[in-house]
């Protein structure tokens, strides 16, 4: 025979507080972790926004310096572009078209570049907020058991 035999109801009200204590540890075990999930995530969220602005500081510091020096490539390229021109045209005019030649130039980079920071996306850290989302259903689901 089995020496497990189930307790009576007496004995269950004698114990008193004793089907408690298991409750507050698993209140207290539910806190500590939640305590570290949230920490946790925190953490991820800093490394994603870390590895974000590295890598936008980095694109943006590159974009900067290309365009200084492709500013001063330009200055050679259009002084020699009107000294061309005014061979055939007189100065101010050889100027004029050069620079007409400039502003769609410059119309269409700028184009270009709103099109790549669309493309982007938005430096939010999106796994992180997956994960928050994914962890607060668990959650909600465990709580509902």
């Amino acid at each position: 025979m089995s020496s497990m035999q189930p307790q009576s109801s007496a004995a269950n009200r004698q114990a008193g507080g004793a089907g408690q204590e298991p409750v507050a540890e698993l209140v207290q075990r539910a806190s500590q972790q939640m305590t570290e999930l949230v920490r946790g995530e925190l953490a991820l969220a800093q490394a994603e926004m870390r590895q974000k602005g590295k890598r936008y500081g980095l694109g943006g510091g590159l974009v900067g310096g290309a365009g200084v020096v492709a500013f001063l490539m330009l200055q050679a390229l259009v002084a020699a572009v009107i000294a061309a021109l005014a061979v055939v045209l007189p100065v101010w005019a050889a100027a004029l078209v050069a620079a007409a030649v400039l502003g769609v130039v410059a119309a269409v980079l700028a184009l270009g570049g709103k099109k790549q920071v669309n493309r982007a996306g938005s430096p939010t850290p999106e796994q992180t907020i997956e994960n928050v989302k994914a962890d607060v259903a668990e959650i909600k689901e465990s709580a509902q058991r």
